[in-house]
């Protein structure tokens, strides 16, 4: 639902507190308002990026990791000493959607406003009611800010960077479309903010919405392909699929969500009605199909059951536990719960790992994750509602999860995608660092260079013309 920043599933008004400003629109208005509000805040999952685990809502504090370094949500309740109760409806829509807070700072886009930049004035009002007036006042600050390293922490960098990529209009309806469609193109290019984490970015960070909803890492995790294509893509799921899959996380014989979209999914999308779940479906089937040369058939097609037990009977360990075999690994963590044949679980609640896009796709990225991390799932206010697969972070070495997985992918998904070592330990490590930062400042000093370059060749110019 970006590779720069983990938006995951979250939805950030993150920095929006700030220094003391003009006295906010104090009118107070009627509870079908702030409901309405509250059903849109809901829909744009503000909740998961401002709220720690068993904190209060909305109060920040959660440190959202990114390339750059971490980026913490601010308090974003109408506290006047420490949220956002000073907002005035104006100031509150320019840090919204345009990504501009009330004393004039700038915002990083780990705050979706490029997104948020489609809602209508009308929604938009509608937000700034709830949270003026529906949600509690935290009168305390988060312990920790976000500290960005140079140049970074000079927030009017962000300037340039919304001038090249932040398209200000609201959505625009397609008269030639469907009211369901336009419903759902409104939905997902907007408040549920889907491009942000299922499109690729370029060198600057910035979606390249000619690959929309192509795909995209998350630093560890990867939000997939949700294209039309019938392969890499859902062009072989059907509306209802796609609907049961956005409300509860699970979709048999194709997926099931984990890490930021299990996140959006608990906090944001199974609490949308039916009518905006079937909207938000049918415009994603609608996008132009894209496809990974590497799928050469539906990702949800590969594999099937299957097991090795005949090799591992009457064969003692290794003393050296990093030398198991796949079989081995397999028979000892994962049987339990997938079936000696990795059938999934016999109530449904785990899946089968054949027929399984984890396993079938060209990025294994995920059933990494899934094996360090394990697969966690929210009640929607934070708390914590279960573990579907445990984390084997503690218990597993990167040899053993290379061999696991390898095993997996072989017996159960695409053969040919294969687990490497430096891939277990660059995610187990929090993902691949980025250059940006690196990038900038050579930026800055080849900038600096031309200018001076300019300076001195416009000077000996005067003084020939002397």
């Amino acid at each position: 639902m970006m590779a720069a920043f983990r938006l995951t599933a979250g939805a950030v008004l993150l920095s929006l507190a700030a220094m003391p400003v003009l006295a906010a629109d104090k009118a107070v208005p009627d509870a079908a308002a702030i409901e309405r509000g509250r059903y849109l805040a809901t829909a744009g999952d503000c909740i998961a990026c401002h709220s720690v685990p068993g904190g209060k809502p909305m109060a920040g504090g959660l440190s959202l990791a990114t390339p750059l370094g971490a980026i913490v949500a601010t308090n974003i309740t109408p506290s006047t000493t420490h949220g956002i109760g000073n907002y005035t409806l104006k100031q509150f829509s320019d840090a919204v959607r345009h990504g501009v807070r009330a004393d004039g700072a700038n915002l990083y886009p780990a705050m979706p406003y490029t997104a948020y930049a489609k809602v209508t004035d009308e929604d938009m009002a509608a937000l700034y009611d709830y949270f003026m007036h529906g949600v509690a006042a935290v009168d305390a600050a988060p312990a920790q800010t976000t500290d960005l390293p140079f140049p970074f922490n000079i927030r009017l960098s962000m300037a340039g960077w919304n001038m090249l990529f932040l398209d200000k209009k609201p959505f625009v309806a397609d008269t030639a479309k469907s009211m369901e469609w336009n419903r759902g193109a409104y939905l997902a290019q907007g408040l549920a903010h889907c491009t942000t984490c299922h499109t690729p970015r370029n060198a600057l960070m910035a979606e390249q919405l000619s690959k929309e909803l192509g795909g995209a890492d998350l630093g560890t995790w990867h939000a997939p392909n949700i294209t039309s294509d019938i392969n890499s893509g859902v062009g072989g799921w059907s509306q209802q699929e796609l609907v049961d899959y956005l409300r509860t996380g699970r979709t048999a014989n194709k997926a099931q969500a984990a890490g930021p979209m299990a996140e959006a999914i608990d906090h944001s999308l199974k609490h949308l009605s039916d009518a905006d779940l079937h909207a938000i479906a049918h415009y994603v089937k609608s996008v132009p199909a894209i496809r990974d040369k590497a799928d050469t058939q539906s990702v949800t097609q590969w594999g099937k059951a299957g097991d090795e037990l005949a090799s591992i009977r009457g064969v003692p360990l290794p003393q050296n536990l990093n030398k198991m075999s796949g079989a081995q690994l397999y028979d000892a963590q994962c049987a339990s719960c997938h079936q000696a044949r990795g059938e999934g679980s016999f109530d449904g609640s785990l899946p089968p790992l054949f027929h399984n896009s984890v396993t079938g796709r060209s990025n294994s990225n995920n059933l990494v994750m899934a094996i360090l991390d394990g697969v966690e799932r929210q009640d929607g206010r934070g708390a914590h509602a279960g573990h579907l697969m445990p984390a084997f972070r503690q218990t597993l070495s990167d040899e053993q999860i290379v061999t696991l997985g390898n095993y997996v992918q072989k017996m159960y998904g695409n053969p040919a995608i294969k687990v490497t070592a430096e891939q277990v330990t660059t995610l187990r490590n929090g993902g691949a660092p980025s250059n940006l930062i690196g990038l900038a400042r050579a930026g800055i000093i080849v900038g600096v260079l031309v200018l001076l370059a300019l300076l001195l060749w416009w000077r000996g110019r005067r003084r020939k013309q002397a």
